[in-house]
């Protein structure tokens, strides 16, 4: 939308929220399915994909296809990017083919991927000489909470841009929370992985001791997850453990980035973490074994081997 004069652009930030217009940046499982949200909140959704074919959805949903990140963000009043490390952010920001060399003036870079705090700040201080806004957006949910549009949504920047954004926010998630300045919000979704992992081990660790007891699992863990060791973790991964099948919701090769973030900064600031060592050296091991594309709660598999199970 041009910065003409016209009355629609002399409409405050919040008021043009509503019908937004959209670059969404990285369909992969997770933003395919947040993109489809958008579209079907109102808002009109162009996206952009290193694979074409994963645009697929978000067409099929009534947003559109770019051929290039700058046709993407061109005229947006938003970007959303949702890729998967430090790095890929950079890389769709970055360069004259990047976010920040062709959204225009004034627009509102969201970034839902879960980077490094300092990238996230880092990435903010250069988009102010662009003229774009940065809000660091990590979420969780998994794919079932994509698809849903129940994602927590943990955010880190402007409270001002984030009261902005939060129309658009809203279409995606349900726990929607400023935590902070930039960077704030990466801390936090740290933080959540840590707690994932460490609750994915101990579900792991707990449904092995209960399938070598003879246990009815099934009933085990449902009169379990309606008590004081429920999580959503329990909740979400209960057909996984049940089936031990791992097909990917959140896989194993982000979880150990992930936990890489959490180590980085918890050494940066002075924090031990001795049962999340645990748990990342538990993720690093499922990589090595080759289930990097798989499921997180794959841990199980890693549990059961370590108990004896050659077979798992």
């Amino acid at each position: 939308m041009p910065h003409n004069g016209s009355d629609v652009w002399k409409q405050s930030w919040k008021q043009r929220q509503a019908m937004a217009k959209i670059g969404f940046i990285g369909l992969g499982i997770m933003g395919s399915p947040m993109a489809v949200n958008l579209v079907r909140a109102g808002h009109t959704v162009t996206g952009w994909n290193r694979s074409p074919e994963k645009t697929a959805p978000l067409v099929e949903a009534g947003g559109s296809a770019a051929a290039t990140i700058a046709d993407a963000v061109r005229d947006a009043d938003i970007v959303i990017t949702m890729v998967p490390a430090s790095p890929q952010v950079e890389a769709v920001a970055y360069g004259p083919d990047g976010i920040l060399e062709n959204a225009r003036p004034g627009a509102l870079l969201i970034d839902h991927s879960s980077i490094t705090p300092q990238t996230s700040v880092d990435l903010a201080e250069t988009a102010r000489d662009h003229g774009v806004r940065v809000l660091d957006a990590p979420v969780s949910g998994g794919e079932a909470g994509a698809v849903e549009g129940v994602l927590s949504i943990m955010v880190g920047g402007d409270k001002g841009d984030f009261d902005a954004a939060r129309p658009v926010l809203e279409a995606m998630g349900t726990t929607i929370v400023h935590c902070g300045p930039h960077g704030s919000g990466q801390t936090v979704k740290a933080a959540n992985q840590l707690i994932v992992a460490v609750n994915l081990e101990a579900c792991a660790e707990a449904v092995t001791f209960l399938e070598k007891s003879g246990v009815d699992l099934k009933a085990a863990l449902e009169v379990l997850n309606g008590g004081l060791a429920g999580s959503a973790v329990l909740t979400r991964k209960m057909e996984n453990f049940l089936l031990h099948e791992y097909r990917p919701g959140f896989k194993v090769d982000l979880h150990h980035k992930d936990m890489g973030i959490v180590t980085e900064a918890a050494r940066t600031v002075g924090a031990v973490l001795p049962v999340g060592a645990v748990a990342a050296q538990q993720i690093a091991a499922a990589r090595a074994q080759g289930w990097g594309e798989l499921d997180h709660s794959v841990l199980l598999r890693g549990v059961q081997r370590l108990s004896g199970d050659a077979s798992a």
